[in-house]
């Protein structure tokens, strides 16, 4: 499975990583790499939460970061 994810300088200090596909799977890092890790952990977690409620268009994602 191939997801969008954002990963952008925060106002205040270190990166904000999203996943646009996921509502509110977003997570923040001291450094690009660590917001990389933490958002691949938020899409397990968001993931496992809702079980089969997941959308059908996410298998056409690509990945991308901004």
């Amino acid at each position: 499975m191939k997801l969008c994810i954002r990963i952008s300088k925060s106002e205040h200090g270190g990166f904000v990583a999203c996943c646009p596909s996921l509502p509110g799977c977003v997570t923040r890092g001291k450094t690009k790499e660590q917001a990389r890790e933490n958002i691949g952990e938020a899409i397990k977690g968001y993931l496992a939460s809702v079980g089969d409620f997941v959308p059908e268009n996410i298998a056409n994602e690509v990945i991308l970061e901004v």
